[in-house]
């Protein structure tokens, strides 16, 4: 890397600002900075520089980029799916495809190509921090136990740093020791085969090494909660032998690869086993799967979170202090009127859901091999007989949605329009609009007022990985008058303090059941999807018809992924790695013959009856006041104001109230049914425009081009790295615009 490689030359030893702090380990405040080989020579000292990689490598909740991988939120991984409405970059090819060799709609930059100034803000600065690391601790005095012990964090975190890149790009160069800033350091790129087989090798030392401290349940102290430990080393391998057997990266199907990815994770699951690992809430599903929803609220030890994050509800008011470290994820989807903005689902993802006998609606019609339900959907009051997890997913009209608030007023204090519902404790989500004149939904129409002061999220909204007072009371403070903790230098209406949950227990088996089957044990696949579905609250044959043919199981897998793993930022690399958009048939300019999927039938959505996601548009949907039966209380222009909805003045006329909102603490049959009745009464569904639209207003469709699944280097990595070969399909910024020559399954 010719012209950027004097910025991995410097010595970083950067101080140890963590971004996970809810335990003591994570609130060591040292600093490091300016320090050399014998900060190395002492545990303390060489702890640090281990916590140090914590802060640089631990995902956060933030849009997906090169250093944070997407955590459900509606960034350019999460509009690429099922999940969200509007196009990301990814899926506008027809009018907008990314570019390589100019700077006008460049492809995303997962290198930190744009940074390469900037060492701290590039994927291989990150990466010469962990060899330096490495090589230090290698280099001192301390005892070979003590440097086991660190060491097998920091080759954990190289190897994922690895997983990163080459979950993109291929095949990426590898540099695995410290490099001098001269040209002679130039290193090209290798093959996809090389860096897997690098990130396996680091990802066993890790787990060897860390196998005395975490092999009987985890760390000892209670203080290191939140380290990586063996389980979570061969956890990770898991994912990245799933992701080595696809048909990204496994066209021709090799059966030698599935078998030995099969054997080794199956080996390897008592291990993650002793570490105490496990599915949350196992035996116990709860009420309404709420032992699937209070696992992400749950701060203390917790054995589903194999890969976790901590955060913390520490208080600052001034604003600086580097230990105050809050899990933005609960102020983001909570609605307007309790300080945050909302996640609004599309319609697609919330019809796809299962019914409650665990079938798919007969409506939504993806996977053609799986059977659909026989209870009938209608899109319209989508709560009713659904999945257990519908409910812990999606929040919608007339749903309660309770909060905490502790010392500091209520949200009439941040508006005071907004409700109080007893300071949170009795919160029911109601966000059903209508329009200043009663005029029906124009798309292009703003003048329209939300209920109880929430505008425009008159949808279903994500309520995913909330910290629900329902099922857990001790997590997050909320603070509507904006005088408590500070982050960004910003009010943070919701200081939450649950932990983000990269790699779960549930992966870990659906990791499992995917090479399982693939290697011909369906039966074995079917029982973990059994697992699964228990621990959601299902019984009986929990809604799965057994197959023991291998694209239809498969099929199951990819299904149960999408609804277990819905908004937590899993479902683009699951499409990406299936190649789910256009089934891999049509091949990027330049790529050979052998990147055709010729192991999974020419194309794998055929393969799997997959419905590709090309061609296809996602809408959204809205509820709005029923002008039919509250027409005497149509607004007028001298009534348009916050304090005048329609449905609550006739409701309020007539002696009537809205129900009381739909409590998930207990049965839902009846609540549901009442709110149905009124739904039906008082309320119109209405579709709206999701996606893109061209200026006519004619409808745009989803186009992800096959040059997509393996990306190309920017203009700004290739300018940075002269002589970096660029990705078959992609312009060559450094060789005039040529197409690149890098095959990233070539061997």
């Amino acid at each position: 890397m010719k012209n950027s490689i004097k910025y991995f030359g410097f010595l970083l030893l950067g101080a140890s600002a963590l971004t996970s702090c809810s335990d003591s380990f994570l609130e060591e405040k040292q600093n490091y900075d300016a320090t050399g080989q014998d900060v190395y020579n002492y545990y303390v000292g060489a702890k640090g520089r281990i916590n140090d990689l914590y802060g640089w490598c631990l995902p956060n909740v933030a849009d997906m980029n090169w250093q944070y991988p997407s955590v459900g939120r509606g960034d350019e991984a999460g509009k690429s799916t099922e999940e969200y409405t509007g196009f990301s970059k990814y899926l506008n090819g027809t009018d907008a495809p990314m570019q390589s060799a100019t700077t006008t709609n460049q492809v995303e930059d997962y290198f930190g190509g744009a940074n390469m100034d900037n060492v701290q803000q590039a994927v291989y600065g990150t990466i010469r921090n962990i060899n330096n690391a490495i090589e230090g601790i290698e280099g001192g005095t301390l005892t070979q136990e003590q440097k086991n012990e660190l060491l097998g964090q920091a080759y954990f975190f190289r190897a994922w740093t690895y997983y990163k890149l080459v979950k993109w790009y291929g095949g990426v160069p590898i540099v695995d020791k410290v490099l001098e800033p001269s040209p002679s350091a130039f290193t090209q790129r290798s093959s996809a085969k090389a860096c897997f087989e690098f990130i396996i090798a680091d990802l066993d030392k890790s787990a060897e090494l860390l196998r005395p401290y975490t092999i009987n349940g985890g760390w000892e102290s209670s203080e290191d909660y939140g380290r990586v430990t063996s389980g979570t080393a061969l956890a990770l391998k898991g994912r990245v032998l799933t992701l080595w057997c696809s048909p990204l990266f496994n066209r021709a199907k090799d059966p030698d690869r599935i078998k030995n990815a099969y054997e080794t994770m199956q080996k390897d699951l008592s291990t993650i086993n002793a570490c105490g690992y496990g599915l949350y809430g196992e035996g116990d599903p709860g009420v309404n799967a709420s032992s699937f929803a209070n696992m992400f609220a749950t701060s203390t030890k917790n054995p589903e979170a194999v890969f976790v994050t901590l955060y913390n509800t520490l208080v600052d008011f001034s604003g600086y202090a580097d230990n105050v470290k809050h899990n933005r994820w609960e102020r983001d989807i909570r609605p307007a009127n309790t300080g945050g903005g909302g996640y609004t689902a599309s319609q697609m993802m919330v019809d796809l859901f299962p019914m409650s006998d665990g079938k798919a609606p007969a409506t939504y019609t993806a996977y053609s091999k799986l059977a659909n339900s026989t209870i009938t959907y209608d899109h319209q009051y989508p709560f009713m007989d659904r999945d257990p997890r519908f409910y812990r997913t999606f929040a919608f009209p007339g749903v309660r949605w309770a909060y905490k608030t502790i010392g500091y007023g209520d949200a009439t204090a941040m508006d005071p329009h907004n409700p109080s519902y007893d300071k949170g404790a009795n919160y029911v989500l109601w966000n059903y609009n209508w329009f200043y004149n009663g005029d029906i939904l124009d798309i292009d129409n703003n003048s329209y007022r939300g209920a109880d002061n929430i505008s425009k999220a008159g949808g279903v909204m994500v309520r995913k990985k909330s910290d629900d007072l329902d099922v857990n009371a001790a997590v997050y403070d909320y603070r509507p008058d904006g005088q408590g903790a500070k982050n960004g230098g910003y009010a943070v209406p919701f200081c939450s303090a649950a932990p983000l949950m990269e790699l779960r227990y549930a992966e870990v088996l659906l990791n499992l059941a995917e090479v399982a089957c693939l290697a011909g044990h369906t039966d074995e696949s079917y029982a973990i999807l059994k697992r699964i579905r228990q621990r959601a609250g299902y019984t009986g044959d929990c809604g799965l018809t057994v197959s023991s043919d291998e694209a239809t199981c498969m099929s199951a897998i990819l299904y149960e992924r999408q609804i277990e793993f819905a908004y937590e930022g899993k479902r683009f690399d699951d499409m990406r790695r299936w190649m789910l958009f256009d089934g891999g048939a049509e091949l990027p300019q330049g790529a050979p013959s052998t990147w055709l999927p010729s192991g999974w039938g020419g194309n794998t959505c055929t393969w799997l009856g997959f419905k590709p996601f090309n061609g296809q548009r996602r809408e959204s949907f809205m509820y709005q006041v029923n002008w039919e039966n509250v027409d005497e209380y149509s607004i007028t222009t001298a009534r348009q104001d916050y304090d005048k909805d329609p449905l609550l003045e006739y409701l309020n006329d007539n002696d009537w109230t809205r129900p009381a909102g739909v409590d998930l603490r207990k049965d839902l049959t009846q609540q549901l049914i009442d709110l149905k009745d009124f739904y039906k009464k008082y309320l119109v569904y209405t579709e709206r425009p999701g996606d893109d639209r061209n200026t006519d207003k004619s409808l745009k469709y989803i186009n992800y081009l096959p040059k997509y699944y393996f990306l190309g280097f920017s203009q700004g990595v290739s300018a940075h790295n002269q002589g970096l070969l660029q990705t078959i399909g992609w312009e060559d910024y450094n060789n005039g615009g040529a197409l690149g020559t890098f095959d990233p399954l070539a061997e």
